[in-house]
């Protein structure tokens, strides 16, 4: 495509994103279906620069009024991804000296807000979790994400995966506590890998696959996955059960469990019962109460510890969504927690980083409900030979009650998670 088309083309996606009526991976991916005739590389250079727009918005927005032209262009010229050549062959003599303008801007030099790119009401709650960290996190967050796999152990080992990776020419490393992990640096084409079709491993976060490993599913149980989505953590437990006993995969959208059912196919996993339910006190729900060894709670949330990757939540989610994302949190988590049995376990999770979402609402659930007891998930972490298990948790006594996971600390997205038993 001729630099200019590419840029307008650029321009037009920076606009539609810009309007936060959906999410923006929805909205490049209707972009692609609407045309079909661009490439892997015009693709790859549209999708970047809407995320690296997205991600530096504020920065952006403070640099781009001294430009010309339509604000969408603007953005999309300082969020470019491609050679610094193709770009400016595109642009008028105005915007090149505009551009260098920008480009001698230095970092030291800016604002605090043009320099961590988040909305206000978000600053404070995570400087006052992580404290010196915060700079640390802020360039992790802008700098995207990594890729990781789940190998399914159910039908494949990582050695013989990592292999297979190998030789069609994609770097894969062991991760590094995850024993199903492996990590590869960019994005090649998996979907048409032998590996793949044949079920032998899935795109997962390392985070996403340490909450799989807390349920600590075994074979012969009944488990539920009350939050199932997309289904990635189900097909975890699944075949940590090896395909034995029973487990039910609840959404309350049937779509995601029918864009599930393909996944389910290629695991080779048997025992997985997806079912759509109307809400939390579903009649399903109820019929299973008490009866079921191990439920995990993936609950809907802000989802703000995906910003490498969604960069779009931070600007589409304020304190008032947060609030009510947790009042239906503590319902779904008591609701959910009736299902377990007697000395079953209980794991709650969430993929964000507000205190709001996590703990409180653990500690909430702690101080409801003294028929179950909190479980280190240090102490489980230990007991299923996690490395440095402790590094990966905060809060309580000893600092390991829950888990805590952060990109700049650990390069998962950042993710939460409690645990109890039922006594």
């Amino acid at each position: 495509m001729h630099p200019k088309a590419l840029l307008d083309a650029c321009s037009e996606l920076v606009r539609l994103t810009l309007k936060f009526d959906h999410p923006a991976d929805a909205i490049v991916s209707r972009f692609f279906r609407d045309n079909r005739g661009l490439g892997p590389r015009e693709r790859a250079t549209l999708a970047e620069t809407v995320y690296t727009v997205l991600r530096k918005k504020q920065l952006f927005d403070h640099l781009a009024p001294s430009g010309s032209g339509p604000k969408e262009r603007r953005l999309a010229i300082l969020g470019f991804y491609g050679p610094g050549d193709f770009l400016r062959s595109a642009l008028t003599d105005q915007e090149k000296n505009w551009l260098d303008q920008c480009e001698k801007v230095k970092p030291d030099d800016l604002m605090e807000r043009h320099r961590h790119n988040l909305p206000e009401w978000l600053v404070q709650p995570i400087k006052d979790q992580v404290g010196t960290g915060f700079w640390p996190l802020m360039e992790s967050l802008n700098r995207g994400a990594g890729l990781d796999l789940r190998v399914n152990d159910f039908k494949a080992k990582r050695t013989d995966v990592q292999k297979e990776l190998a030789q069609a020419g994609i770097k894969a490393a062991a991760t590094p506590y995850s024993p199903w992990g492996l990590r590869i640096a960019g994005k090649p084409a998996l979907n048409k890998m032998d590996a793949f079709i044949r079920g032998d491993f899935e795109v997962q976060d390392e985070g996403s696959q340490l909450l799989a490993m807390l349920v600590d599913a075994k074979r012969g149980e009944m488990v539920v996955d009350f939050c199932a989505g997309a289904g990635g953590k189900t097909l975890a437990l699944g075949a940590a059960m090896r395909s034995t006993g029973r487990l039910y995969a609840f959404d309350t959208s049937a779509h995601r469990l029918d864009s599930f059912k393909p996944r389910m196919a290629r695991s080779g996993l048997s025992n997985v019962h997806p079912a759509a339910i109307a809400h939390e006190r579903d009649d399903r729900v109820k019929r299973l109460a008490g009866k079921i060894d191990r439920v995990l709670v993936d609950a809907p949330c802000t989802g703000l510890g995906t910003l490498r990757r969604n960069p779009d939540l931070k600007w589409r989610q304020n304190q008032q969504s947060v609030d009510e994302m947790a009042v239906k949190q503590a319902a779904i988590l008591q609701s959910a927690s009736r299902l377990v049995k007697a000395g079953g376990r209980l794991v709650y999770a969430t993929c964000s980083v507000l205190p709001q979402e996590n703990e409180a609402i653990a500690e909430a659930f702690t101080a409801a409900n003294s028929d179950f007891e909190a479980r280190p998930v240090g102490d489980i972490l230990t007991g299923l030979k996690v490395a440095q298990s402790e590094s990966l948790c905060n809060g309580g006594v000893n600092g390991t009650l829950y888990l805590r996971l952060w990109p700049h600390l650990h390069a998962t997205d950042g993710f939460f998670a409690a645990v109890w038993q039922k006594k």
